[in-house]
């Protein structure tokens, strides 16, 4: 109910043509991640939501919560081939470029299919406690599955 609510205010101040300055959209890209090598990396390049202590669906919830607040997902939330409770990392490009009604469904539909696989794979297994060597390589292959998108606006 409030996701719609928002998303028609939305609507209605893009359809009487008010400014985007206004209600604080300028297309702007936002990275949310808990990988200290995508920090490092693109912190000073691209505006990121670090998530320091944050879980593999934190990340998730936090690009949910994003994503009711009209913002677009411009990287899948559930990309590469690693199950949620095989790697800790996450990271996730969003925009607040403008979608319509239908688009804004669906990026809702994926991220709750997204956080629902989470939960899934975390029920049945607990991501372990890798040691550190492990970490770093989990955080390798984050930063690889993001490091595309990220090129493409900078």
């Amino acid at each position: 109910m409030v996701v719609c609510l928002i998303y028609k205010i939305y609507t209605i101040l893009i359809e009487a043509g008010v400014p985007e300055s206004i209600y604080g959209v300028s297309n702007m890209y936002l990275i949310v991640t808990n990988n200290q090598l995508c920090l490092g990396k693109y912190g000073a390049q691209i505006k990121m939501e670090y998530l320091e202590e944050g879980s593999y669906l934190d990340v998730l919830l936090k690009v949910r919560d994003y994503l009711h607040l009209g913002w677009k997902l411009e990287t899948h939330p559930m990309t590469g081939s690693l199950k949620p409770n095989q790697t800790p990392y996450k990271s996730i490009m969003i925009s607040n470029n403008p979608l319509d009604q239908e688009e804004f469904y669906s990026q809702e539909i994926t991220i709750s299919n997204g956080i629902a696989a989470c939960r899934k794979f975390q029920s049945i297994r607990k991501t372990p406690d890798w040691p550190e060597h492990l970490l770093e390589d989990f955080r390798i292959v984050d930063l690889s599955l993001i490091e595309g998108a990220i090129q493409r606006i900078l």
